[in-house]
């Protein structure tokens, strides 16, 4: 399992390394669960750095292109495969990475490595958990944060509220239609979404389901026999 998560500025009261603090911790603990059902499965760093273009007015914001990412996937997925490990698990703990694209390079590159992708905020519902999730930065992330890292969040009370603006083209804010966004022109305070309402036990009930559904997964792809992925 290879983590995947960005340095980038998350409202006033989450660090910038929010994405690699909550990928670091998902991808442990659904590795425990799975060893735990009899997986063997090994996870690796957590690449620290992702596609962060629409945030680099932001000081502190380090991106990474798609190429370069692209790169890095080729280059592990070759090392595992003189290995004899022929399946990686891509772990995204950021929304700005889209690895679907990159996948398929890889995969063409490295073909006797099955590559799949796994996000783990897509897990579940979370209007189950959150009144509000936010999109970045909101209630969500800072629960999980609350949960994971609590001596790393500064008090809700410094947050800023998550107030974003959309774009002004009628497209855009539809699905079909998508353009980066300019983040110091989105919001003041690198956030999207209220933080207030965010609390560890909602995180903690949160991270339960996603972190068991994971592990179901791991487990089910460790013992998947490559010649026979489908039924």
């Amino acid at each position: 399992m290879l983590p995947w998560g960005a340095t980038e500025a998350h409202n006033y009261h989450l660090p910038y390394t929010t994405d690699c603090i909550q990928c670091d911790y998902v991808a442990a603990e659904a590795a425990r669960k799975a060893w735990e059902a009899g997986a063997r499965v090994m996870v690796l760093p957590t690449v620290p750095f992702g596609v962060d273009t629409g945030h680099l007015g932001i000081t502190g914001v380090v991106n990474m292109r798609p190429s370069t990412q692209a790169a890095v996937l080729r280059d592990v997925a070759e090392s595992l495969s003189h290995q004899g490990i022929d399946k990686l698990v891509v772990l995204n703990g950021h929304g700005g990475n889209n690895f679907k694209a990159l996948i398929r390079e890889v995969q063409v590159d490295v073909p006797d490595v099955f590559v799949c992708l796994a996000e783990w905020f897509r897990v579940g519902d979370p209007h189950r958990y959150f009144d509000e999730p936010g999109d970045h930065a909101g209630e969500l992330e800072t629960s999980v944060m609350l949960h994971v890292a609590p001596d790393l969040v500064r008090p809700l009370s410094e947050a800023g509220d998550g107030a974003a603006r959309t774009f002004a083209v009628k497209a855009l804010r539809e699905d079909w239609a998508w353009a980066e966004r300019h983040w110091p022109s989105v919001t003041a305070d690198a956030g999207v979404g209220n933080p207030k309402a965010a609390t560890a036990e909602k995180g903690a009930a949160y991270l339960e389901e996603v972190t068991t559904k994971l592990a179901d997964l791991f487990a089910d792809l460790a013992a998947a026999d490559r010649d026979a992925l489908y039924a």
